[in-house]
């Protein structure tokens, strides 16, 4: 019995050499796959990633046949250097260089890519993202309905002004840039990724603190900045136009302290499902409708966002230049402002409008 119990114990400490040795020798010896390979592998490179930890990362899906024959192609090949951080999507039982060159090709990467623009309101988003991803509208709308939950902090939910936040409206916040999505990716998964990048941006900018040092909240700097993408057509307008904006509804010396503007009227139609009007189609009935939140003769600012705003559009909102205007019109092709401080100002900038061609008169 004893003799039968060394054997047995032998037995099984050889098969855990063997198997030891089987990844040892994955490792340190570069025996290949010779063929281009079958099935599919998901693979992740991280950042800070080198080739010795793409190799593991192979190797382990069981991609090649050993790291060192994916270090040695990295070593062949001077292009190596160049892959990107990822998901990609290759095969099993592949040639290292073989895989080398499908981490190469963008084409392979394992990723949905969607491109949000300057501008657009979260619905366009979510149909973006739905035609991208085939992931359904409703579930982005279900879960944009927590912005916190996604990653916006708390700071971004309050005012200065006495207007309360609206904590389960994420406009605003999903900012315009070229995304990659892992394909396997829900729609909550999505939206935290673009939350995510929004905070990178907010930090950049000091966006907070330069809101702060105007005597109002992020989320009002906001507010001003999302407008301030819809109606400045260049550029350089965007600061001008939020100053506009902080004059109208902050100092006390604009008549009703509303902004009065078409592009809030027009974002309220569309989120109730109709379509926005060009400024001379809109009826009166609209444009004072007690019912729209967003209506010409709300006081304050805005009460929340009405568009994506990129970074000229928010760094226009915490950095606008000091002026007394009061009123801006587009006034050329180009898509020049024209300023006043007056409302006969204003009247001489809409004439000048009209006399090049802009269809407001």
């Amino acid at each position: 019995m004893a003799f039968a119990l060394v054997l047995l114990l032998f037995g099984a400490l050889g098969g855990v050499a063997y198997v030891g040795y089987g990844k040892v020798k994955g490792f340190f010896s570069a025996e290949d796959f010779a063929g281009p390979g079958t099935g599919e592998a998901v693979i992740e490179v991280k950042s800070g990633n080198t080739a010795t930890d793409i190799a593991d990362t192979l190797y382990k899906a069981g991609v090649v046949k050993s790291a060192a024959a994916f270090v040695d192609a990295a070593k062949d090949n001077p292009k190596s250097k160049d892959i990107q951080v990822g998901s990609y999507l290759l095969r099993k039982e592949m040639k290292a260089s073989d895989a080398l060159t499908m981490l190469l090709d963008l084409k392979n990467k394992n990723v949905n890519k969607v491109t949000i623009p300057e501008g657009v309101i979260s619905l366009q988003i979510f149909d973006r993202l739905s035609k991208a991803t085939g992931i359904p509208v409703d579930d982005f709308k279900k879960a944009a309905k927590s912005p916190q939950k996604l990653g916006v902090p708390s700071l971004w939910f309050k005012r200065r002004d006495g207007k309360k936040v609206n904590a389960a409206d994420i406009e605003g916040f999903l900012y315009p840039a070229t995304y990659e999505f892992p394909k396997d990716t829900d729609a909550t998964g999505v939206l935290k990724i673009i939350i995510e990048h929004f905070n990178d941006e907010m930090t950049k900018l000091d966006f907070a603190n330069k809101a702060t040092k105007l005597n109002i909240s992020p989320y009002e700097a906001l507010v001003a900045a999302s407008i301030a993408q819809v109606e400045a057509l260049l550029p350089e307008d965007m600061g001008p136009v939020a100053r506009v904006l902080y004059n109208r509804a902050y100092t006390g010396k604009f008549p009703c302290s509303c902004l009065q503007l078409d592009s809030t009227v027009n974002y309220w139609l569309r989120i109730s499902g109709k379509d926005a009007k060009s400024s001379e189609k809109l009826l009166a009935q609209e444009l004072h409708d007690p019912k729209n939140p967003y209506n010409y003769d709300v006081k304050g600012m805005a009460v929340g966002p009405i568009s994506s705003p990129g970074e000229v559009a928010l760094k226009g909102a915490v950095e606008p230049p000091k002026s007394d205007y009061f009123f801006f019109v587009t006034v050329d092709q180009k898509g020049a402002m024209g300023y006043g401080k007056t409302f006969e100002e204003h009247q001489a900038n809409i004439q000048k409008a009209c006399r090049n061609g802009i269809p407001i008169c």
